[in-house]
C-alpha cells in the first residue's frame, strides 16, 4: 500500500499578502545586469560591461597618431542546434501594435507582453527550417561535465574594436583621419552563473558573496560640541574633508593628506578674490548714506535665513525676530518682504559694529580702495564715505549670518590672494619634494575631481548627493562642479547654528551592497586600464601601423588574469557551503562587511557591528556568525531586496484613508523614514480598518503607539523581519535571541538524509527553500 503524504493544516492567525520572492534573485539579477548576454548592442544600458568599455575607449597613442575605439561586445554563441540560425536577432519580433521590438527568448511561453505599449501579442518565435529549433545559447560542457571534467563554466566573449590612423600637419597640429579598421576580437572565456546562483571554477562550485560597504556621496558629522566635519566620498577617485577648527578658520584635507586653507581651495575652483568667495557664501545688505542719515536694504534672504533658523529651533516661532543692527523684523515687514522682495530701514551709524564690507569700497574719482572686501566697518565709516561722494556699499553681518564668522575669519588669514598661488599651493600638499609649474598643478587639480576617467561620483553618489542637498542634477553626472563644492560648504558651515542634520553612518541609508556584478566589473576595469596602457606602448612602437589590425595590438591576457584572480583568490569568492540546500541558499544570500575596500575585523568597532533600527526588514538581526565576525557578516531578511542603486528595500503595505489595501510598495530606509509603520500583527477589520484606536508602530526607528489615522504603511508579514535559516525556526517569538541565532546556524550544518522527510512542525518555509536552491 503506498506511503499517504501527511496533510499540512496551517495555523498562523496572519495571512501573508504576498509570496516570498525569489531567494537567490539577489546573484541572478546582478550578474544578469552585468552581462546583458541576451540583449542585442543597440538594447543594451550602460552598465556593467558595457559600462566599462564605454568609459575605458577611446584612447590614443602618445604622438596621438592612432587611435583605438569600442564598437560592441558579444557573448557566448547563440545558435540553433544545427547552427544555420545564428544571433540574437532571431529572436526578436515587431508588437503587433506598435511595431517595437519583442526579446521572445522564453519560446516555451504561448504569449508576450510588449515592454512600449503592453498590449499581449502571441509568441511567434522563429525557428530553424533545418532542425526545427530556435535560437538558444549553445555552451560546449553543461555544468555537469565541467564539474567531473575539473573545468570552468564558462562563454567566449568577443568584442568588435575599431582602430583609426591619422595623418597630424606638423605646422598646425589638426588631424586628419587617413583609415579606419574594424574588427572581431576574440577576448576570451568569461564565468557564467548556472540557474543556481552559483559559478563552476575549475570543478568547483563557488558563490560570490555580496559585500556592503559604505555609499558614495556626501557625509556630514559631529566631531565635537561645535565642531563638524563633511566628507565627499566618490565612488572612484579622491576624498574631500571639509573641517574647522576651535578657532573657527575652514580647512581643506585632500585624500588625508595635509590639510590647507578652506580660502585656497575656493580660489583653485575659480572664486579668486575675496569679494568672489564672500558673496557665494554671506546675505549681502545695502547700506545708503544721505543727508538724513543712514539706510538699511535688504531682500528676501534675509527673512529665509529666520525662518530656517525658527524650523530647527526649539524654541519655534517667534512674533517678533531680532536681526542684525538691532533690526526688529516684525509680521509687518515679513509680509512687505514676501510681498515686494525688499524692505528699508533707518538705522544709526554705529549699528554697523559687527559688520564687515562684503566687496573693496573704492572712490569713484581716484580709483582708491577704501575699505577691502571682508574689512570691519569701522567707526567713522560714515566721514569716510562722505568726504570720498560714495553714497551705497554693501556689507554683511557675519556672526548673525547662518555661515558665521568663520569663512571670514579664513579669508582674512590666507595670503594667497591669487588662482595662480592658489593652485600651485595644493600641488605642494599633494606632490610634497615635487617642483611645481602652473600646468602641471593645473592639470593635478582638474584631473582630481573634473575627469571622468580619473573621478566617478557615480549614479549613487549623485542619488545621495542631491537628496542630502536638496537639488536636482541629473544622475548621469559623475564628476564634481564648483557648485556643487559651495553647496557642500554652505551646508556645513550652517550646521554650527543647528540648521541641517548630521549623518548616521551606520543607516542602512549609507549603507549598500556591492553584489557579483559590480564586484567583477571592478576588476574587469582594473584588467582593461593595464591592457590600455600595453596597447598604448605597442601603438608608439609599432612599426607598420598603417597595415596592423585591432588584434595586432590586443593583448587581453590583463583583463582574463584579473577575473580569474578574482574567482579564484578574492576573500569575496568562497567555495560553496553545500551541507544541504538552507546552507546553498543562506550563504548566496550573504552580506560581508569584509573584503577589498570593505572593513577589517580589526579595525570593526562596536557601532558597524550593533543592530540598527534600519535593518527592520532588510537585514537579519538574529543571523550572525559569534565569533570575531559578529555583526561583519550578515544575511538579507526573507522579503528584502536590492534596488538597481544597491540599497536593500522591503516591502510595505499601503494604508490609504486609513484603510489597510493590499498594494505593496518597496522602499529602501531613505525613503521609509518619513512614514509611520504599523506592524504586521495589527488586528484588521474585514474593510481594511484597524481596530484598535492606538496601535504600535514604527517611526524614524522609534517604537510608539500611533493614532490610527497617523499610519501610512503596514508590514506585509511577521517574517519580514528575520532571515531564511530563522524563519525555519518553529515559535521562533518565544526563543531568546542567543538561543535563536544558534539555532539558524546548526540548521546550515544539519546532515541531509537519504530518503527526505517532512518536519512534524513547520513554518511554511520549507517548500520555499527547496525551490529556490534547486534541491527539488
Amino acid at each position: 500500500m503506498p506511503k499517504q503524504e501527511p496533510v499540512r493544516h496551517d495555523f498562523s492567525k496572519i495571512r501573508s499578502y504576498m509570496a516570498l520572492p525569489n531567494l537567490i534573485d539577489v546573484q541572478r539579477k546582478s550578474y544578469e545586469r552585468f552581462l546583458q548576454m541576451n540583449l542585442l548592442p543597440e538594447e543594451r544600458e550602460d552598465t556593467g560591461l558595457q559600462s566599462v568599455f564605454t568609459s575605458v575607449f577611446p584612447f590614443s597613442d602618445f604622438r596621438e597618431t592612432c587611435s583605438l575605439d569600442f564598437v560592441r561586445y558579444s557573448i557566448g554563441n547563440w545558435e540553433c542546434k544545427c547552427g544555420q540560425l545564428k544571433g540574437l536577432e532571431h529572436l526578436r519580433m515587431s508588437c503587433a501594435n506598435c511595431g517595437s521590438k519583442i526579446i521572445t527568448d522564453h519560446p516555451h511561453e504561448e504569449t508576450v507582453n510588449c515592454p512600449s505599449c503592453g498590449v499581449i501579442n502571441k509568441n511567434r518565435v522563429e525557428v530553424c527550417d533545418i532542425c526545427g529549433n530556435p535560437v538558444d545559447l549553445q555552451m560546449k560542457y553543461s555544468v555537469e561535465e565541467c564539474q567531473e571534467r575539473g573545468m570552468t563554466y564558462s562563454v567566449p566573449l568577443k568584442v568588435t574594436f575599431r582602430l583609426f590612423v591619422y595623418d597630424k600637419d606638423p605646422d598646425t597640429g589638426v588631424k586628419h583621419m587617413r583609415d579606419a579598421k574594424e574588427e572581431e576580437v576574440f577576448f576570451g572565456d568569461i564565468p557564467l552563473m548556472t540557474d543556481n546562483g552559483t559559478f563552476i571554477i575549475n570543478g568547483t562550485e563557488r558563490v560570490i558573496v555580496s559585500q556592503l560597504h559604505r555609499s558614495p556621496g556626501v557625509f556630514f558629522t559631529k566631531e565635537s560640541a561645535h565642531t563638524f566635519l563633511a566628507k565627499i566620498i566618490p565612488y572612484r577617485g579622491s576624498w574631500v574633508e571639509f573641517e574647522y577648527d576651535q578657532k573657527n578658520i575652514l580647512y581643506v584635507r585632500i585624500d588625508r593628506k595635509r590639510k590647507f586653507l578652506g580660502s585656497v581651495f575656493l580660489r583653485a575652483l575659480g572664486l579668486t578674490t575675496d569679494e568672489e568667495i564672500l558673496r557665494q557664501f554671506y546675505t549681502p545688505i545695502k547700506v545708503r548714506l544721505s543727508n538724513s542719515g543712514a539706510e538699511l536694504s535688504f531682500d528676501r534672504r534675509v527673512l529665509d535665513q529666520e525662518e530656517a533658523k525658527e524650523r530647527h529651533s526649539i524654541r519655534g516661532r517667534r512674533a517678533v525676530r531680532t536681526v542684525f543692527a538691532g533690526i526688529k523684523l516684525d509680521q509687518k515687514m515679513a509680509d512687505a518682504l514676501t510681498k515686494n522682495n525688499e524692505a528699508s530701514v533707518k538705522i544709526e551709524y554705529n549699528a554697523l559694529d559687527k559688520a564687515a564690507f562684503l566687496g573693496d569700497v573704492v572712490d569713484v574719482n581716484s580709483g582708491e580702495v577704501l575699505f577691502e572686501a571682508g574689512e570691519a566697518v569701522p567707526a567713522d565709516w560714515a566721514e569716510v564715505l562722505r568726504g570720498h561722494e560714495v553714497k551705497e556699499v554693501e556689507v554683511m553681518f557675519p556672526e548673525w549670518d547662518l555661515v558665521s564668522d568663520i569663512l571670514l575669519n579664513t579669508v582674512r588669514k590666507d595670503t594667497s590672494k591669487q588662482f595662480e598661488a592658489a593652485i600651485i599651493e595644493i600641488y605642494r600638499r599633494m606632490r610634497p619634494g615635487d617642483p611645481p609649474t602652473l600646468e602641471s598643478a593645473k592639470a593635478l587639480f582638474e584631473g582630481m575631481f573634473f575627469d571622468a576617467r580619473k573621478y566617478d561620483f557615480s549614479r549613487v553618489g549623485r542619488f545621495k548627493f542631491n537628496i542630502k542637498l536638496d537639488l536636482n542634477s541629473p544622475v548621469t553626472q559623475k564628476t564634481m562642479t564648483p557648485d556643487d563644492f559651495y553647496v557642500v560648504i554652505n551646508y556645513l558651515l550652517r550646521l554650527r547654528k543647528d540648521v541641517g542634520r548630521v549623518d548616521d553612518i551606520d543607516n542602512l541609508g549609507n549603507r549598500r551592497v556591492r553584489a557579483v556584478g559590480e564586484l567583477l566589473e571592478n576588476q574587469f576595469r582594473i584588467g582593461l586600464v593595464r591592457m590600455e596602457r600595453a596597447i598604448k606602448e605597442k601603438m608608439s612602437v609599432h612599426q607598420d601601423i598603417d597595415s596592423a589590425m585591432p588584434h595586432d595590438l590586443i593583448n587581453s591576457k590583463p583583463v582574463i588574469a584579473a577575473i580569474k584572480e578574482f574567482f579564484g583568490s578574492s576573500q569575496l569568492s568562497q567555495f560553496m557551503d553545500q551541507t544541504n540546500p538552507l546552507s546553498e541558499v543562506t550563504h548566496k544570500r550573504r552580506l560581508s562587511a569584509l573584503g577589498p575596500g570593505g572593513l577589517s575585523r580589526e579595525r570593526a568597532g562596536f557601532e558597524v557591528r550593533d543592530v540598527h533600527p534600519t535593518h527592520y526588514g532588510r537585514i537579519c538581526p538574529i543571523e550572525t556568525p559569534e565569533g570575531p565576525n559578529i555583526g561583519l557578516i550578515n544575511s538579507l531578511a526573507s522579503f528584502s531586496r536590492v534596488n538597481k542603486y544597491g540599497f536593500i528595500e522591503t516591502p510595505y503595505r499601503k494604508v490609504v484613508d486609513n484603510k489597510v489595501t493590499n498594494e505593496v510598495v518597496y522602499l529602501s530606509a531613505m525613503e521609509e523614514a518619513k512614514h509611520t509603520i504599523a506592524q504586521a500583527n495589527a488586528e484588521v477589520n474585514a474593510d481594511g480598518t484597524f481596530v484598535e484606536d492606538l496601535i504600535s508602530a514604527r517611526e524614524a526607528g522609534e517604537f510608539l503607539m500611533a493614532q490610527r489615522d497617523q499610519i501610512t504603511l503596514m508590514d506585509v508579514s511577521p517574517k519580514q523581519l528575520v532571515s531564511v535559516a530563522a524563519a525555519l525556526i518553529p515559535f521562533l517569538e518565544n526563543d531568546d535571541a542567543n538561543r535563536a541565532l544558534m539555532g539558524s546556524s546548526m540548521q546550515r550544518q544539519a546532515v541531509p538524509l537519504v530518503r527526505a522527510e517532512a518536519p512534524f512542525v513547520g513554518t511554511g518555509m520549507e517548500g520555499v527553500v527547496a525551490r529556490d536552491s534547486g534541491a527539488s
